[in-house]
């Protein structure tokens, strides 16, 4: 495998750093579908010939439509808000403000990127209304990823994107394809859950409905799934059967940087080796229409 490449998005929870074990659990096949893309890194780093790639965070997906069909003009507009001026904690909230207003997709698409490098860690966040809400990062000169924005037009050149859900994308699998999903990670404990990156969020419930739905695939479809996810007892639990490693991963989401301490992240593999009871109620999970 040629040189990682980096995605030109920072994300929480990107598997940059993980890319090396995950492709040592992720099957061969003719096609890739992430039901869960986020910055891509999984999608950047593997070699299928051709890529579905999900999230149900519209912003992100016009974002990458944009970004393949017209990279040159997305990296002229989008390159001219990297420039000191605009580097203020004033021009950030001002920018917050036009993002959450305009309804224009290239505009929207602009700013989000604008955000993503100027903002606090590089979260994606919004609020109950919608509107994005990541206070403004105070870093001293935010990177233009250029390279990684061409790099990434280049190679999605081989992928479809759209925003639907995990349960549409999982719909939309065929046979010879792998699903790969990196959803919002399960809570450490009650007071440490950050999932809330679109809309209500990930609760515990599509936690399981998410295992569920990667055993049945596996096993009644005869499609490989491969899940990351923290290594905790309520995982473990939930993948039961899987085939599983673990790897200590650094967490950055904490606002102290020496509190950041690495944690265990753990890889389930449903595939037709899958060793669990299968639940015959399994075979009745709902219907979703793509």
């Amino acid at each position: 495998m040629k040189q990682k490449q980096r995605a030109f998005l920072k994300w929480a929870g990107g598997k940059y750093k993980l890319v090396d074990t995950l492709r040592q659990y992720l099957p061969t096949g003719k096609r890739l579908v992430e039901p869960f893309v986020g910055a891509g890194s999984v999608f950047l780093n593997t070699d299928y010939d051709s890529y579905l790639l999900c999230d149900i965070n519209q912003d992100l997906i016009n974002l990458y439509e944009i970004v393949k069909h017209s990279p040159d003009a997305y990296i002229k507009a989008s390159k001219a808000l990297f420039v000191p001026e605009m580097n203020q904690k004033e021009a950030y909230y001002q920018n917050r403000l036009a993002f959450n207003a305009s309804t224009d997709s290239f505009e929207r698409s602009v700013l989000f990127l604008y955000l993503n490098r100027h903002g606090f860690n590089g979260l994606c966040r919004y609020n109950r209304k919608g509107g994005f809400n990541v206070p403004f990062g105070s870093y001293k000169k935010p990177y233009f990823p250029e390279a990684e924005l061409r790099a990434f037009a280049v190679k999605a050149q081989r992928a479809e994107f759209k925003c639907i859900s995990y349960q549409q994308a999982f719909s939309l699998a065929k046979s010879g394809d792998v699903i790969y999903c990196d959803p919002p990670y399960a809570p450490l404990s009650s007071t440490s859950s950050f999932t809330t990156y679109v809309g209500a969020g990930f609760s515990l419930d599509d936690q399981a409905l998410l295992a569920r739905f990667s055993r049945h695939t596996a096993i009644a479809r005869s499609i490989p799934v491969v899940i990351s996810n923290h290594d905790i007892a309520l995982t473990r639990e939930l993948y039961h059967g899987a085939r599983m490693g673990k790897i200590q991963v650094q967490r950055n989401i904490s606002q102290n940087g020496a509190s950041r301490t690495k944690v265990d992240e753990l890889i389930a593999l449903y595939d037709e080796t899958y060793h669990g009871e299968f639940d015959i109620n399994d075979s009745k999970l709902p219907q979703v229409k793509a």
